[in-house]
This record gives structure tokens, sequence and C-alpha cells, in this order.
């Protein structure tokens, strides 16, 4: 096999993981940039109708930043950066520009702990070097944590902000859990953690939702060394063929958001049946300057200083985009630009690389690439939304996530991890729920499963890894309890 034949494959493969909009695929340090900031890297976006018994009425937004946590990093472990901004972008009617933005903002609570060292009667106050001295679940045990806040903007992103509250409290505030340290920390995580589900009063929406910040355990189910490794693995092997995954010992942030229906459905509908139709995608921002602080205070400012306006420097809507079908030239630009604008990387979709780097790879195996061009059933998956199912009436063909939230949820139990390959019609590509195997999904999708006359029309790729549904909760906010940092018990 050649340089080049390798290279084509694994770039196909790449651009058919991005066209479907992978559900356990998604955006690991997949720019340059964010290499360098991590606490701003979206890594997975979910958004579906809510299975939980009795929360039929609701749509599910989960957007996890923070990739690749390791559960025994310490003594730090994984606060979100207070000088950013996190959003949730909402398009209701269609035409690639957010109609309704939330907008988290972390703020850190610091609590300087001091403890006698030296010969009685002699002593000195020493700060601790670690985020807690005891039980994790008291503040007076705790030297830092954070709370946030949610606001809403309604019409561009740029516009006034309204203030979402705590509706137990009334505040404007919410606390967000401390990582999983381990079970000397907390003896009961599971419960600590769900002691960080807030009900939400969303201004301008009737009813509360619920929102949860904090740490979960990795539901995306891939080998990344194998993927990144020119798909150095079997494409025609069992689902599960390959493991666990790379992720099933990673932790990562999630930000969940549970909203009324009709908070979020707008003008947009299907073409035929009327029903609603609803985009999302996530972002983050930074301020565009930041200086090194050659003396950071405890009283002030840390190791840097930043100022200027936010400037955009992630985005996420179908996973895998910019990580497998974005050009390496232009993944910071993407990340830096809004739907809107999406024309400018059109050519990555319509004649995307992944699929002729897997006939090249697995010519062997007897992979063969669609010849049909330019690849309109790729625009339909995951620019434009499919007909009858999640495409808006005029639509303007953008990088999204798109829900149809009037097919009633599948209980979880029933569901596919295919999702409407596997005749489940509330699964991937209408929204993204956190079982749906949009890895395996893609690579189909790529290869043709959607064309009449593509030669692998038929043909089960796979990348050999598939996700336990019984690892994932059946309620809010789904994602796993995070792994400890410390597996032991104990021991005082």
């Amino acid at each position: 096999m050649t340089n080049r034949t390798q290279t084509r494959l694994s770039l196909a493969i790449a651009g058919l993981c991005l066209g479907v909009g992978i559900s356990h695929g998604s955006s690991h340090r997949e720019a340059p940039f964010l290499t360098e900031q991590p606490k701003v890297d979206a890594s997975d976006f979910y958004m579906f109708r809510s299975y939980e018994p009795g929360r039929a009425d609701f749509v599910t937004l989960i957007a996890n930043y923070l990739p690749l946590q390791d559960a025994y990093g310490g003594p730090n472990y994984f606060d979100l950066d207070p000088d950013a901004r996190y959003e949730i972008h909402i398009d209701n009617d269609g035409d690639a520009i957010e109609d309704l933005t939330f907008r988290f903002s972390f703020q850190d609570i610091s609590n300087d702990i001091q403890l006698p060292v030296g010969p009685s009667g002699q002593e000195t106050l020493v700060s601790v070097p670690l985020k807690q001295i005891g039980d994790g679940t008291v503040d007076g045990n705790l030297q830092q944590r954070q709370e946030y806040t949610v606001e809403i903007v309604r019409g561009d992103r740029r516009g006034a902000a309204a203030q979402a509250t705590n509706a137990s409290t009334g505040t404007e505030r919410f606390r967000k859990p401390l990582d999983n340290i381990g079970s000397k920390t907390f003896a009961d995580y599971s419960g600590y953690a769900d002691q960080h589900i807030h009900d939400i009063a969303i201004p301008g929406c009737n009813g509360l939702g619920r929102v949860f910040v904090g740490q979960r355990k990795e539901a995306f189910a891939v080998n990344l060394g194998e993927i990144f490794d020119l798909v150095n693995t079997n494409p025609l092997g069992p689902r599960d063929g390959e493991g666990a995954g790379d992720l099933a010992d990673k932790n990562v942030t999630s930000f969940a958001l549970e909203v009324p229906i009709d908070c979020l459905a707008g003008s947009a509908t299907t073409q035929n049946s009327g029903q609603p139709v609803i985009g999302a995608w996530t972002t983050a921002s930074l301020r565009q300057a930041q200086i090194l602080n050659p003396s950071p205070a405890a009283n002030g400012k840390g190791a840097t200083i930043q100022g200027g306006a936010f400037t955009q420097v992630s985005r996420l809507g179908m996973p895998l985009v910019n990580e497998v079908v974005i050009g390496l030239k232009d993944k910071d630009r993407f990340n830096a630009s809004e739907p809107r604008d999406d024309g400018q990387f059109a050519t990555y979709v319509t004649h995307p690389t992944l699929p002729e780097l897997l006939e090249i790879l697995f010519a062997s195996a007897g992979a063969k690439a669609p010849d049909t061009f330019p690849r309109n059933d790729l625009v339909t998956a995951f620019l434009t939304g499919v007909p009858d199912l999640n495409q808006p009436a005029g639509v303007t063909a953008s990088e999204m996530l798109r829900l149809n939230p009037a097919i009633a949820a599948t209980d979880a139990a029933s569901q596919s991890d295919l999702g409407v390959l596997g005749g489940d019609l509330a699964g991937f590509p209408n929204g993204r729920r956190p079982v749906d195997d949009v890895v395996d999904i893609a690579l189909r999708v790529v290869m043709g499963a959607l064309l009449e006359d593509a030669p692998n029309r038929d043909v089960p790729f796979t990348d050999g890894v598939q996700l336990d549904p019984a690892e994932l909760m059946t309620r809010f906010p789904y994602l796993a309890t995070p792994i400890a940092g410390s597996p032991n018990p104990s021991t005082i």
C-alpha cells in the first residue's frame, strides 16, 4: 500500500465521521489553538427529547468541555475558565443565525485554609496545598470551588442578556460540584452530585427547566489512537471487537440543560408535516488580549491578565467535523466561524476525503468510495437536515445538530445505537443521544448508505467500539457518575 493511499483513506474516514455527525465521535484537541486552551475545548454536543419518565415535554442539551480528563489529575483537577464564556446557541427559524443563546459564566469561590504549624505557642499559620482538607460536602473544608450564572440572550448573541435564576433559592448563582476526587473525600459522590441538579427559571419561558454543570464519565466510545493511526482497525469486524475504547477511563465536564420544548421551538418547521425543527451548536469565547502576569498574587489576578472584547475560539455542532473533515489549515478558522458562513467550508462536505482514504486503506477488504459528486447525501445529513425528518423549509445550509422534537422519545431500554439507520427516528441524525454510535453511523453514511448506487451501500462498517448502554443514566443529566480519582475505599 502506498503512502498516498494510506493518507487518502485516513482522510476519507475522518470525513465520514463528520458528515454524519457522530454521536460517540467528538472533538478532542482537534484544532492547533485548542491544544493550548483545554478549558474551552468543546468535545461533544448532544441534543434530544428527554426520555426520563415524566419529562416528555422537554429537550435536553449537553455540551461537554475539557476532554481527556484523568480522574487522578489533582491537586487542581479540572475547573472551568472564569475568564471565558461558554454558550449554547439555538436557531429556530432555519436561517443559520442564533435566535436564543444560553450563556454560562463561572466564578471562583476561594477560602484560604491555614493550619497552625510549629511548636506549641509558637505556631505559624500556613496555607494548605490541597483543595480540600476533609469531607468534600462541607464548605468549610474547601479551599476553592466554583459557582456559575446562566444568562439568556434572545436574537443576536451580542444583544441584551436576561438572568436565569435558581428556582429553589431565587438567586442568580448555581453551584458546581467538585470533581470526583475519591471516596475518602466523598463517601457518596453520586448523591453529592445530584444535589447540584438545579431547577432553573428561564426568562421568557413557561415552566421550569433543569441545569447541571459538573464532571461526568466520558461517553464517547472510540479508539482515538487507532483512528488517527491511519484507521488502524478492522472496519468489517464485530462492532465491539476493539475493546472498551481509549476513553473508557476518562472523565469530561458537562453543561447539561433541560428546557421546555415550547421555549426552544420557533417558526422553523418541516416542509410537509409542519413539525418544529430546532438547530443548535455550542461555542466558547475568550478575551482578545492575554498577557502573562510576572507577579501572580493571592488577592489579585493569577498567572494571566485578560482584557478586550470576547472572541470565539471553539465551536461544535455535529461531532468530528473539525477533527476529521476540515483541512488542517482551516481548523482554527472553523472554530472562530458561525454557521451562517459555512459556505466557505462546503467543499470539505461535497467532496470529502474520508471515503477516498477508506477505499485506499481497505481496498483489499472491498472498500469502494462512492463516485457521486457533489455528495448531496452528506450535505443533507449534516448541513440541512433530512427531508420529512428534521429539515426546515427554506433552510440555510449550515453545520449544526437539528432535532424534530415532535417525534416521541424512545425509552432508554428500546433505543437503537444506530439511530435512524437502526429504525429509531428519535436518534441521530435527528439530534444526538449519548447512546447513539455515530462513528459507525458516519462510516456507513460516508461510504454511501444513503445512496442508491454506492458499491458499499449495505456494508456494515464499524470502528469496533460500542458503548454499553448500562454505563449511562436514564435520567438527567444522563451521563454517568465520573470515575473517582482514588478508587480505594476510605482507609480511616
